[in-house]
């Protein structure tokens, strides 16, 4: 772990931190910004199945907002994953995803993680990319919705990774590597 991981705590979101989640999508300058009302429905509705890290006085500096699919209860889609810009590049991302994954497949027997990403987000491609390794697991990618799917103007497409079947990682400290996916 990293010295700023070990300052961190990784948990659940609750609806106060819905304002701060917010502002960490706004200001990724990355993500899909969703209505502020949004993101706090996300984190009442969803907080199972996402996760926030927290800094020494508690606030929010990252977080990712996931959830189970219906129509296949053994997959988490991680929808959103966003880290503080002053946090960037530390591994944070990385290992909020690990904690969350190895929460949602304790609590819900999940065993795999599907999530989409716009070509060019260099920064999610290592994240997953990684992800599947440390699990040993096999990725699969595939446009889901293509550009012309968007109603409201140019989109990028957004390409569907499906990681699984998950099992244990690699090593113990594989996250904290020197190199490890930055953040969003």
């Amino acid at each position: 772990m990293t010295p700023a991981q070990a300052e961190l705590q990784i948990d659940r979101p609750r609806v106060a931190d819905g304002a701060a989640l917010w502002r960490m999508a706004r200001d990724s300058q990355v993500l899909d910004l969703n209505s502020s009302y949004s993101y706090l429905l996300w984190c009442r509705d969803f907080a199972a199945t996402s996760a926030v890290a927290r800094d020494g006085r508690g606030e929010p500096v990252g977080f990712i907002t996931g959830y189970i699919r219906p129509d296949r209860p053994d997959t988490l889609l991680v929808w959103q994953v966003a880290v503080d810009t002053a946090l960037r590049g530390r591994g944070l991302a990385s290992a909020m995803l690990d904690s969350l994954t190895a929460r949602t497949v304790a609590e819900h027997g999940l065993t795999a993680v599907e999530t989409t990403i716009s070509p060019g987000n260099t920064a999610s491609e290592r994240l997953f990319t990684s992800f599947a390794q440390r699990h040993r697991a096999p990725l699969e990618r595939e446009v889901l919705f293509a550009t012309e799917s968007f109603p409201d103007g140019p989109h990028d497409p957004e390409v569907l990774y499906r990681i699984g079947p998950l099992s244990a990682p690699a090593t113990a400290g594989a996250a904290d590597a020197p190199g490890s996916p930055g953040s969003h």
